[in-house]
This record gives structure tokens, sequence and C-alpha cells, in this order.
């Protein structure tokens, strides 16, 4: 109601819901008002109704201060909205209800944080991330892992794990190279294709400082515990316990294999037969070989010789020499070019 003696404004208005004024309602400078939504409108010099207020929203503001008790305009900060307190959307509007730390505010789209407090979070999930630190502060991770997944070396991958043993560097399955290792009690059966059997208790194999041992063919030791074998020196062969038989049906040349054998012209065989031994140049026998001939049948063995010299015993003639049946004959070697035989049916 309008006091006495002054004369009611009365704007154009509308009581409904929602309701906005078109351009035909309104003249230029006209105001209309919707007294229920609490908004006031007018028509612009284009002919178009814009609103101008709204008691339900703050739609453009120059320069606001949040104090602790409400809002209070601020001209020496223009356009920056400065929090003491507690900044709250209300009637319905969406934004922030609370706030902590200082800085500008953050919009959704590619914000820039600076040195934020991330806090503690409940539960989460991060994807696509890089740049993001590994420290003792990670949960879930022990200190020692994580220093080891920020500095991926042997000592903290040592550190980190419970049941390492040894030292130094990692090694690789592919030629590796082991300093000083300690192999303990092996499983495998083979090493670089060599099987080795285990014993039920224990053994020994010593091999001194600076030497090699070598076994170009299969060896095997016979013996009881108080057996001691010793072998010849370096330069010498390890002979036999008995001659071994070498039967030949045809003329034969011996080989280095021969040392120490008996060449043997069976029974069966009845055919004069030629046995040649050869020459150093072609067969270096060790000096001190000795080779055994025997004879046993009708028909002679001539005992041969090829570049070298061999000498009859006795006599010290030269030359093939001729074995009758039953014969047996033996030769031995002087030096590197010499032989001496002797033997019985021997000529």
């Amino acid at each position: 109601m309008a006091q006495a003696t002054y004369t009611p404004i009365s704007l154009y208005y509308s009581t409904t819901v929602s309701a906005v004024p078109v351009n035909t309602n309104l003249v230029n400078g006209e105001l209309a008002i919707n007294i229920t939504d609490g908004k006031l409108f007018y028509k612009d010099n284009l002919g178009a109704v814009q609103t101008i207020a709204s008691k339900a929203s703050l739609t453009s503001v120059d320069s606001i201060s949040f104090g602790t008790t409400g809002l209070t305009p601020s001209t020496a900060t223009t356009g920056v909205v400065s929090v003491a307190g507690t900044l709250v959307v209300a009637n319905g509007g969406t934004g922030v209800t609370s706030s902590t730390g200082t800085g500008s505010v953050v919009l959704n789209t590619s914000p820039t944080f600076v040195t934020p407090v991330l806090g503690t979070p409940s539960s989460g999930t991060l994807s696509s991330c890089t740049g993001l630190p590994i420290s003792t502060g990670v949960s879930g991770l022990g200190a020692n892992v994580a220093t080891f997944l920020g500095t991926p070396s042997a000592a903290n991958l040592a550190a980190a794990v419970t049941e390492e043993t040894g030292s130094g560097d990692l090694v690789f399955a592919t030629s590796p190279t082991l300093v000083t290792p300690v192999l303990g009690v092996a499983s495998a059966t083979t090493v670089n294709k060599v099987t080795l059997t285990a014993p039920a208790t224990g053994s020994t194999l010593t091999i001194a400082d600076g030497k090699t041992l070598t076994a170009s063919n299969s060896i095997t030791l016979a013996g009881t515990d108080s057996t001691t074998m010793t072998f010849p020196p370096a330069s010498a062969s390890v002979g036999y316990l008995n001659v071994p038989i070498n039967s030949q049906s045809a003329a034969y040349t011996t080989v280095l294999a021969d040392s120490g054998k008996a060449i043997f012209h069976p029974s069966t065989d009845a055919n004069a037969r030629t046995f040649t031994i050869d020459s150093n140049a072609n067969v270096a026998y060790a000096t001190g070989t000795v080779l055994t001939f025997i004879n046993m049948t009708s028909q002679v063995v001539t005992i041969a010789i090829t570049s070298d010299t061999m000498y009859l015993a006795g006599t010290g003639t030269t030359g093939s020499r001729t074995l009758a049946q039953y014969g047996m004959a033996t030769a031995i070697k002087m030096t590197t070019t010499t032989w001496i035989i002797s033997g019985s049916g021997l000529t």
C-alpha cells in the first residue's frame, strides 16, 4: 500500500511460476517483474526481453570479498574472489561448500596445480600418469621397495627382498660371469655335458695347483683303499700288465697303438705275409718302444722296416728279417731312427 500523499508505481507483473514476458508485452524502457520467481525483466534496444536480476542466483560480480559472516563488496580487488571463511552456493546451486588452501580457483578443464597437498585418498585409480614420484609415503610399499623402484640397483633390490644370498651385481641366465661363487650343494648331475655321479656320502677329487687332467679315452681305476697307483713321469706311457695280441691275416704296417703289443700271424692264414715297422717320419714311436712278432703258420712272415734302420742282434746286419713257423721276435727302438731285433726262428 502506498504511503499517504504518494502515488504508487506499479510495474507490469506476473504471479505465474516461470512466466517470462514477451517483447510485445513491453515497450522500450518498460520493466516487468515475476513476483513469484523474484525475477526482474526489461526490453532492450533490439526488442529482446532480458533478465536484469534474480533472487536465486548471482550472475555477474566484479569483485566480492567473502568474510566469515557474509558478502562484502570490494573495489580494491576488482575481478578477484578472496575467501576468508567458507564459500557456499545456496538455493540449490552447485559449487564449493567448503574450502582450504590458497591460490586461484581451479576449473575442470586442463588445470595446473601449484604444490597441492593430496591428503590420504580412500580409494581411486590412476591411469596414464607420468611424473609421479615413488617415495616411502606410497601406501602399501615398504621403504626398501619404494627405494628400489625409485633407483632400481642391485643393492637396492637386495635390500627390498627378504630371501636373497650373496652380494654384487645381478646375474642373468645367458653367459654370466660369476665372481668367486659358493656353489653349495648342487642338484644338477651334469656340468658342460659332463655327467657327475653323486656318491652316497662324499668323495674328493684333487688336482694340484696349475695342473691339467686330460683323458682322451675312457679311464677306469680299480683297486682297494690301500692301493697306491704311481704313474710314470709325463714323458712316459703307462704299460700293460700283459701283452695285447693284434692278429693280422694280411700284409700289415704297424701303427702307434701297436706299441707294447704282439703282431700275431694266426695258423688259419696259411699265406706268406709281410709285417712292416713304419718309419719315425710317419709314426713317431717313443724311444724304448717294443714290438713283438709271432708266426704260427708254415708260411714265413717277413719283418721289414721302411726308411729307418733295423739291426739284427748278435751280427749287426741290417734289412728285412724272416720269421719261421712257431717263431717269435722282439724289436726295440733304440734311437729316433734305429731298431734292433732278436728272437727264435728269426733269420
